[in-house]
């Protein structure tokens, strides 16, 4: 038996759920007429320069705006139709061009509206379409920026806002079939893309960009400040091993509802441990407690997530994975998986051989969530720009550590600080993957994670 009481997944949520926020929209008979140019799906509206969906649209101006550059597994000529569109990034992004979708039109800071309504669709050549695929021409922007300095982006105050989070390339073998306790296969892709070398949404990246040279490592010392502050931030932190019972006999069978129980209790957990922590930061009393609560309510999941990626990851990717070992779906779960949870289950794997890699240490992995935390970009706060500060200082204190210990490894920090804007993105994703669906995802990750890590 498990040991743990399950609850009926009606009961207390992993992820928050925002139904009540969703919009109702009045049904247009001519847009129901429309179909999406790149995949077939209802269309919205006329966006970047052609009819299009709203998947479509997001993927275009995530893709342009984040340099991203994707790898086809095939003969770059995939399917594209609403089901198998996220399955070939680089056939899809590949057609937005072909079909006329304009980079021109997307805004320059990123946010909503379109840069230039008028703006229709263009043809360009088969040329200039190879150079924005093999990312050459965001490394010639990249140098441009590179050569003339970028004023926008010189200090850790100068983010990107929540609404538009952007997300680092996945470096996942681009073929992999996830294999589900031996029921059945769960096949998807995980495309490859490279990590643009010009990331403007994180500040002080082109000392360490692959187009600059390295210094040799030099011997250094740790500011007394930074040894002293991050003390402080590990005196906060409780990294005694979860609490939660994650046993399991041989032979049982876990059920949906069981998993869930389980998956709820240890969200409960962590989130009690965040708690616990916000009041024993060095900053405490520095902020409002209105601040706090509005930091605690837009933070909370991106806590979780980046706890159990790295202090509790053996737990996680342990006795998690064991207990997630002894579910198995139904037939019914796995061909009603979204979409949304496809992706999460992608990104989640990619951190977590990321984090993996990189072994962060307590140290870091403070700095960090105290980085996260303090995001004064988050709507409702009284004090952005003592906030602001507060970041800065931290992220300064973890490049001073993590240049003094690891030496050797001069692109370990922007390596980290990269890792942020994906938890966020990540977080803010599984708000819209269904309840029900949370057992099956969590079990593909773990499997796939633990898998793949015994191999190595």
């Amino acid at each position: 038996m498990l040991a743990f009481t399950p609850n009926a997944p009606g009961g207390t949520s992993v992820w928050p759920c925002k139904t009540a926020d969703r919009k109702v929209s009045v049904p247009d008979d001519r847009a129901e007429q429309r179909t999406c140019l790149i995949c077939g799906d209802r269309a919205t509206g006329l966006h970047y320069g052609i009819i299009s969906c709203e998947g479509c649209k997001g993927f275009f101006k995530r893709s342009i705006c984040n340099k991203r550059v994707y790898r086809c597994s095939r003969d770059k000529n995939c399917v594209m139709s609403r089901k198998q569109r996220n399955r070939c990034q680089y056939c899809r992004l590949l057609k937005c061009l072909q079909m006329g979708m304009n980079r021109k039109a997307i805004r320059e800071d990123g946010m909503p509206g379109g840069r230039n309504k008028s703006i229709g669709p263009v043809q360009i050549s088969e040329e200039e379409i190879e150079r924005i695929m093999s990312g050459q021409e965001f490394e010639e922007e990249a140098n441009h920026w590179s050569n003339h300095g970028d004023s926008d982006h010189s200090s850790p105050g100068n983010r990107a806002s929540e609404s538009n989070q952007p997300s680092p390339g996945s470096t996942l073998s681009s073929s992999r079939s996830v294999e589900l306790n031996g029921f059945m296969t769960f096949r998807d892709q995980y495309m490859g893309m490279s990590v643009p070398p010009h990331y403007q949404y994180i500040p002080h990246l082109f000392s360490y960009s692959g187009h600059s040279p390295l210094l040799p490592p030099q011997a250094r010392s740790l500011d007394p400040q930074s040894y002293s502050l991050i003390h402080q931030l590990m005196s906060a932190e409780d990294l005694e091993p979860l609490g939660t019972p994650m046993l399991i006999e041989d032979g049982y069978a876990v059920t949906q509802a069981e998993l869930f129980a389980l998956l709820c209790r240890l969200a409960d957990e962590l989130l009690f441990r965040q708690i616990a922590w916000i009041k024993k930061l060095p900053f405490f009393c520095e902020l409002s407690i209105k601040d706090y609560t509005c930091l605690l309510s837009s933070t909370w999941q991106e806590l979780i997530l980046l706890s159990s990626l790295t202090v509790y990851s053996k737990q996680i990717f342990g006795e998690l994975a064991d207990v997630t070992a002894k579910y198995s779906p139904s037939d019914e779960e796995l061909h009603r998986f979204s979409d949304e949870g496809m992706e999460v289950i992608e990104r989640l794997i990619y951190l977590y051989h990321k984090f993996h890699q990189l072994k962060v240490s307590n140290e870091e992995y403070a700095c960090m969530k105290a980085i996260n935390f303090l995001n004064q970009d988050i709507r409702g706060l009284t004090s952005a720009s003592q906030l602001e500060q507060l970041n800065k200082r931290y992220w300064y204190i973890c490049q001073d550590f993590t240049e003094y210990k690891y030496t050797h490894q001069p692109n370990r920090f922007p390596d980290l600080m990269m890792c942020l804007p994906e938890i966020r993105y990540i977080a803010g994703k599984m708000v819209n993957v269904p309840l029900e669906q949370l057992p099956l995802l969590f079990k593909v990750v773990l499997h796939s994670c633990k898998t793949s890590t015994v191999k190595e």
